[in-house]
């Protein structure tokens, strides 16, 4: 094969611009490029599209195979050139900076028709890697395509408005007039809607997937954040979509998105995925970490009696144990979030108004439990100040933190330490509540059970964000209180294997409810 001069360490190096525009390094774009069929290569009439290139890097592997993939049928070197840059490879930067970054690294110019590229037939400086500035859709003070934040993102010609060329529009085929073989990229994950970032963020990748769709290509092949596997904000009408699909033919996960992305944190992991358009069945899903395939398995993307994704593969039998007994579950001992009514915002700001509480106890104050109570103390105030479930205050319950570091390497903690409430306590949102219960004994048998692996293994099944709301406590089944729970108890009750106790308990590390873990609210 004869190689055009291409200088791929620039594209290794490239730090990225935003969390927004995480660029793509070219061994991870290989392997995705592994996942299609290997005689696309030599087809000279495949069309390929990145429809959100940020360094080209997509488009240049694609390159390479197809110059080698079409070296008999176009043998002259030039002419393949031209063939592949003008008739098979599209690209649709996401901002102007991108797609001069794109044809300086895929045509060797940042002008298509530059004295330096090495196509000789375009006429114009785009050449089939496009980008138009464009503005939102407002509507209501959002953005009707991507939801954006009209104050925010409502901006001059000076400054980028990231309103995504490929998802601002209803008629995505028009923007080359025609069809695609292959659609594959890697899309900017969210947008700051000015609440701030990471999962509390706008996220807008699922948008890529669902416009790539409306295209109907035969292979579509994205690299996205793994959130979706159990919903959240934004996207869980996207998360019914994709687990009830079966043309997903394989997904690649990543627990720890730095094996994918070295040095970028993405809370929940990363995957990438093969959607076939002729495929229908199983799906073959991959667990990754470092540089170790950890295990693969085909099975549906949707188990019997979960709204959610399973991520782990030797999970599935461990919960098909758990759900043959047909037990209620413990998500209907959670409150929702804020249990007391401390979650009041400045008007027209995401900032809380903080309560008012003393670190005195003064005539019929009630405990107030609230964020950094472990080191400032514990706080008092008036009951009149408790806006929602005043009758759980003279109970026992257990507070729980609806927010822990998800972690990235395992053995983990998954959830914070439970802490019982008294009677004569309420919390902050910082908290949610478990109970209440009649008993103090009751009430530690509880908090026994949280503190268990078996339990926190069941929450790391749906919880893959620092997030813990109500719905991460699902699978988890209720136990008879008036009894202790140990870990033998509960593999014995389930019938537990010796290698699913080992798989639990090298994902989940023991918990010391005496409070001498590290405590992260």
């Amino acid at each position: 094969m004869i190689q055009i001069n291409y200088n791929p360490d620039v594209l290794t190096c490239l730090a990225n611009l935003s969390n927004d525009e995480v660029f793509t390094p070219p061994n991870l774009v290989n392997e995705m490029l592994d996942l299609l069929p290997a005689e696309l290569w030599s087809n000279p009439d495949a069309r390929f599209l990145d429809p959100v290139t940020k360094s080209g890097v997509f488009l240049r592997e694609m390159v390479k195979r197809l110059m080698e993939g079409l070296e008999n049928q176009i043998p002259d070197q030039q002419e393949r050139i031209n063939h592949i840059f003008t008739k098979q490879l599209f690209g649709i930067a996401i901002t102007e900076l991108t797609s001069l970054l794109s044809r300086r690294s895929v045509y060797c110019s940042k002008k298509a028709n530059g004295k330096y590229s090495v196509c000789e037939l375009f006429d114009d400086e785009q050449g089939n890697i496009r980008y138009e500035r464009m503005q939102h859709t407002w509507l209501n003070g959002k953005c009707t395509y991507c939801g954006a934040s009209q104050e925010l993102y409502d901006r001059d010609d000076d400054l980028e408005t990231y309103a995504y060329n490929f998802i601002h529009t209803d008629n995505p085929e028009k923007i080359f007039n025609m069809k695609f073989d292959v659609i594959v990229g890697n899309p900017p994950y969210q947008l700051n809607d000015g609440g701030g970032t990471g999962s509390s963020a706008i996220p807008i990748y699922h948008k890529f997937i669902q416009q790539a769709k409306k295209l109907v290509p035969s292979y579509l092949s994205m690299i996205i954040p793994a959130r979706w596997f159990t919903g959240g904000r934004g996207v869980d009408e996207f998360r019914q979509e994709m687990l009830n699909d079966n043309r997903i033919k394989e997904i690649h996960d990543f627990p720890n998105a730095s094996d994918c992305f070295p040095g970028v944190e993405i809370k929940g992991g990363v995957c990438y995925f093969l959607w076939d358009k002729t495929y229908v069945g199983k799906c073959k899903v991959h667990t990754h970490k470092a540089n170790e395939i950890l295990s693969v398995a085909e099975r549906d993307l949707l188990e019997k009696g979960a709204e959610t994704f399973i991520r782990y593969n030797e999970a599935i039998s461990i919960l098909r144990k758990v759900q043959k007994l047909e037990e209620q579950s413990f998500a209907n001992l959670i409150s929702a979030n804020d249990p007391f009514g401390f979650d009041v915002r400045v008007e027209g700001s995401y900032k809380r108004v903080k309560p008012k509480f003393s670190k005195e106890p003064f005539k019929d104050s009630v405990l107030f439990y609230y964020y950094g109570w472990q080191k400032e103390g514990i706080g008092h105030i008036n009951k009149s100040q408790i806006k929602k479930n005043l009758e759980w205050v003279n109970d026992y319950k257990v507070y729980i933190s609806k927010a822990y570091g998800a972690g990235e390497t395992f053995p983990h903690q998954i959830i914070n330490i439970p802490i019982i409430g008294e009677p004569n306590s309420c919390c902050t949102e910082s908290y949610l509540v478990v109970g209440p219960f009649a008993t103090k004994n009751k009430t530690m048998n509880v908090a026994h059970y949280i503190s268990t692996r078996f339990f926190r293994f069941l929450v790391l099944l749906i919880k893959n964000t620092q997030n813990a709301m109500k719905k991460v406590y699902s699978f988890v089944p209720l136990q008879d209180f008036n009894e202790v729970w140990t870990e033998e108890k509960l593999y014995a009750k389930y019938g537990l294997t010796e290698e699913e106790i080992t798989f639990i308990e090298s994902m989940i590390r023991p918990m010391n409810l005496n409070g001498e873990e590290e405590v992260m609210v």
